[in-house]
């Protein structure tokens, strides 16, 4: 008999308290509780994590050291657990050339489609390519300038790795002489040695020849000969010229004498060397040194830093000699501001000085040498230092100073001309690629094809209609196929997966979801729970972590943790159906969801005043010529559907442009987004959901600076200053404090090879991380490692009378984050922990009262009890007099805001206009506003 239940029994992971649950198989459960209280945990670090590991190790040994193991977790039982998929938020890749056709395997099938029922067009004129005869081809060649010397090459080998002894065997045998290899002509009896693991090229030198009509016959045998050799292409060489001519049995256009290889999916792909646009390596974009951000500040003189990169230690060689020697060549003082210095001592700078040399004095031992010497210029030695290091920290630095742009050859296709002039139906694959799914899906229906190609294209449209319609299932149809996979959020990276477990047809799976309706309109909200109910029909048990509302109504199980977060979390509130919750007093969640415990609406709005920054003809992404005003002093919410341009106008054109303007305010220049009032502010801030530290050395306490009094406190004790102790003895990052052993880790990672790595606590230091002479050092009977094990709470009462650490703590608690340890490894944080964390610091500074904050969808992972928190934390920013604009679909965030920007009315291209702007009563009268029809129903029931 197949199990019916999930037992748990005893599961003390984190902060789970010897937890216990009996959970229904091939059901639909939601984990649900306060942020930080443990959902995670069962969900992933313990169910998905045993089920993981359960699954390796019925695989061989030799099997299992290719595969990343999860460790075992603390649990007593586990019993009737299937095997496990994980779709989490944190798996999108960032990986420039993934997209969401790539990640999709959408864009697989259509290369296929064009590959093999696309029609070949010439990629200068336009017009339908037909195949070239010998004729053609002879026609061609005899038309070239008389006395023109001629190389026929037939190609045998085309970037392919191997030695290919057979092939140059073949080729002597044959009676060849010579061939061109890799670019290089080589005589056929010397021996030819190709290294296996490159690409190689290998062309057969049939004949050598100069135009002229007599040759007509000869021509003709070594065209045919070619032709039968390669497979029925050629290439003609002229070494007069260097120029290469491609001729092919198969396409060519006799108008503009081209022609195009033979039809293939490595063609269409911009991740291989045949399709990829040569000049952007199918990148579709280009970086380069930006002269704005190589001199922010042109006020600044060459003394004072103007030069950028010069204030770099990697990047800043003997800069104060060649300042001086700038000085005496171009007649100004070394104080003069960058603005002010002669144009084309500027020039000379950012250039360089070309064959012109300057006076260059530097001394060597107590000798001081004098040499000519000409200026590589700043931003040549930029580019040349990032084409040539292998130091990744030294390209990181260099791209501080680069933009990227659209490639100027492919203009962001990222393929080769040849590709993109291939036709099926009037669509070229890029063209396809940049529609809308939802519009994608409308425009495959009306492809028509002759009878031979219909057989070929019918089951790999099938293919594609299938998968665009679990996206549509899934509420991403405003996506298009060429989307940027770094682009995506959490939410629709989670959705695109889940989308393709869906197809994949699987049964008796354990799927665990992390918040998949992260970044979803409440409009599209029942797509996606259909696709989940679906999954469980499937004889799936699927369990969502999830605050939606929604969501948890439609669960078949609602498993509720709490009571609080952190270390007051842990603990079973409620297991059950959804009924029961509501009627559970201990659950906060019940109390919400039934209405016990709400959000108020404000009681009085903050009226707008004329003080205000507008956008004017906004186009960046599919904003159409968008123009609307953000109200200064008041907090301001966008809305609108999935894809319909809300981070378009408020990061990549509010942001962007806000974060150049602070960056030069002297040398600012409107983009074609132009952005009106920026003077109004004194800085612009974006409080987004990347962690806060890349290491695990960061945490809480480092990034907000609490870390920084602490340690000074520590310093001044009588002990300190008796054994000469500084501040520095107590980070874990710095020799002398730290224990050598761990170098501050704490814990000692051992490879086991096909096991998981075991991290054993250091037995020096026995992961307190630091040396006993600095653990010596107390205050009030703590010393570093004990207070960094406190939690933020416990910190703040036990620093109560210390200002400079208790005001920063506080903040902390302030945004709902007092169960956090100082010592917390920042790599542990959620998306939403780590956003309140940057706001926490925020708080901590003092206010100018002239501050923009942007948050993209802040509510992230956030329990209704921690948007209180969080909308506590907004008024107290806007109450000082800053602005606040907020990204977001929480309704409950949208009808506390001062004033709403809805975009819309659909996503993608059916997006980007302004449907509604005022206050969220006057929002909810729109009757074209998605936003404001559900707010209506919220502020009624409210």
């Amino acid at each position: 008999m197949e199990p019916q239940f999930l037992r748990i029994r005893g599961a003390r992971m984190h902060n789970l308290k010897n937890i216990s649950a009996d959970l229904p198989r091939n059901k639909l459960i939601v984990f649900t509780g306060l942020s930080g209280s443990g959902k995670s945990t069962l969900a992933f670090d313990t169910l998905y994590a045993e089920g993981q590991r359960r699954y390796v190790e019925s695989l061989s040994t030799y099997a299992r050291q290719f595969l990343g193991q999860m460790d075992k977790p603390d649990v007593d039982l586990l019993e009737g657990l299937s095997p496990a998929v994980s779709i989490e938020q944190k798996t999108t890749s960032k990986n420039p050339r993934s997209t969401v056709g790539t990640v999709t395997e959408i864009y697989d099938h259509l290369r296929l489609l064009f590959a093999r029922a696309g029609q070949p067009h010439c990629p200068q004129c336009g017009q339908p390519i037909r195949s070239q005869s010998v004729h053609d081809i002879l026609e061609a060649l005899l038309n070239r300038p008389e006395g023109e010397k001629l190389l026929l090459l037939a190609p045998v080998i085309k970037h392919k790795k191997g030695q290919h002894e057979q092939v140059l065997q073949r080729l002597r045998k044959e009676g060849f002489v010579r061939a061109r290899v890799d670019g290089e002509i080589r005589s056929l009896s010397e021996e030819i040695v190709l290294d296996k693991n490159k690409y190689h090229y290998i062309e057969a030198v049939v004949d050598r020849l100069v135009i002229k009509s007599s040759i007509r016959r000869r021509l003709d045998e070594s065209v045919s000969t070619a032709l039968t050799l390669s497979g029925g292409t050629l290439l003609a060489f002229f070494p007069d010229s260097d120029e290469e001519v491609l001729f092919s049995e198969s396409a060519a256009c006799h108008q503009c004498s081209i022609s195009v290889p033979e039809l293939s999916t490595q063609l269409f792909s911009f991740n291989n060397p045949q399709g990829a646009c040569p000049v952007c390596s199918g990148l579709g974009v280009n970086q380069f040194i930006d002269e704005r951000l190589i001199v922010p500040d042109p006020t600044l003189s060459l003394l004072d830093g103007a030069i950028a990169p010069w204030t770099r230690r990697r990047l800043s060689t003997q800069s104060h000699h060649w300042i001086e020697a700038f000085s005496r060549h171009y007649g100004f003082a070394p104080d003069t501001p960058f603005a002010d210095l002669p144009a084309k001592a500027r020039k000379a700078l950012l250039q360089g000085t070309g064959r012109e040399k300057l006076e260059f004095i530097h001394t060597r031992g107590r000798r001081t040498l004098v040499s000519q010497i000409a200026f590589e210029g700043i931003v040549p030695r930029l580019n040349r230092l990032f084409r040539e290091t292998t130091s990744n920290r030294l390209r990181d630095e260099i791209e501080e100073f680069m933009t990227e742009q659209n490639c100027p050859a492919c203009r962001g296709a990222r393929l080769k001309p040849e590709a993109l002039a291939v036709r099926v139906g009037r669509w070229s694959i890029i063209e396809l690629c940049r529609l809308a799914i939802e519009q994608l899906v409308v425009e495959l229906e009306t492809l028509t094809f002759e009878p031979r190609q219909t057989v070929i294209a019918t089951p790999i449209l099938k293919e594609i209609r299938e998968r665009l319609s679990f996206l549509q299932g899934v509420g991403l149809g405003y996506l298009s196929l060429d989307r940027k996979a770094g682009t995506l959020s959490g939410g629709e990276a989670q959705r695109i997966r889940l989308a393709s477990q869906i197809g994949s047809g699987l049964a008796g799976v354990l799927y665990i979801l992390d918040e998949p309706s992260i970044g979803l309109h409440q409009r599209d909200n029942n797509k996606l729970i259909k696709t989940l109910i679906n999954l469980r029909n499937l004889g799936n048990t699927v369990i969502v972590v999830e605050h939606d509302s929604d969501t948890i109504a439609n669960a078949d199980h609602v498993l509720d943790i709490g009571p609080g977060a952190g270390v007051h979390g842990g603990e079973i509130l409620y297991s059950g159906p959804v009924p029961g919750l509501l009627d559970c007093e201990l659950s906060q969640t019940g109390g919400y969801l039934s209405g016990r415990l709400k959000i108020d609406v404000p009681a009085k709005r903050r009226p707008a005043t004329k003080r205000a920054i507008e956008v004017r003809g906004a186009t960046i992404n599919n904003l159409q010529k968008l123009s609307v005003s953000f109200p200064l002093g008041l907090m301001t919410c966008v809305t609108g559907v999935s894809g319909s341009g809300k981070s378009s106008l408020v990061i990549e054109t509010v942001f962007r442009e806000a974060e150049r303007y602070f960056a030069d305010k002297k040398g600012y220049l409107r983009g074609p987004h132009v952005l009106h009032g920026l003077e109004q502010l004194d800085k612009v801030i974006d409080i987004d959901q990347s962690p806060i530290g890349r290491t695990p050395r960061s945490n809480p306490a480092t990034y907000t600076g609490v870390m920084t009094p602490i340690r000074e406190l520590l310093a001044r004790l009588p002990e300190s200053r008796a054994r000469g102790y500084k501040p520095g003895r107590f980070s874990f990052n710095l020799k002398g404090g730290r224990c050598e052993a761990c170098e501050g880790d704490g814990v000692l990672r051992i490879a086991m090879h096909f096991l998981p790595d075991i991290y054993v606590t250091c037995e020096r230091c026995q992961g307190k991380r630091y040396n006993q002479e600095t653990l010596d050092i107390r205050y009030k009977e703590k010393n570093i490692a004990e207070i960094l094990q406190m939690t933020v709470e416990e910190a703040l009462e036990f620093f109560q009378n210390v200002p400079p650490i208790a005001g920063r703590l506080q903040t902390i608690v302030d945004v709902g984050l007092g169960y956090l340890s100082l010592g917390q490894s920042s790599v542990t944080l959620s998306g939403g922990e780590a956003q309140r964390v940057k706001l926490a610091k925020e708080l901590s500074r003092r206010s100018t009262g002239q501050t923009l904050y942007i948050l993209d969808e802040p509510t992230t992972g956030l329990h209704p009890a921690d948007i209180q928190h969080l909308l506590r934390v907004l008024d107290r920013l806007v109450s000082s007099g800053n602005t606040v604009v907020v990204i977001e679909h929480n309704l409950d965030v949208i009808k506390t805001a001062d004033h709403v920007i809805d975009i819309g009315p659909e996503g993608g291209s059916g997006g980007g206009q302004v449907i509604a702007t005022g206050t969220p009563e006057a929002v909810a009268r729109i009757p074209d506003s998605y936003t404001g029809m559900f707010l209506k129903q919220f502020l009624n029931n409210d």
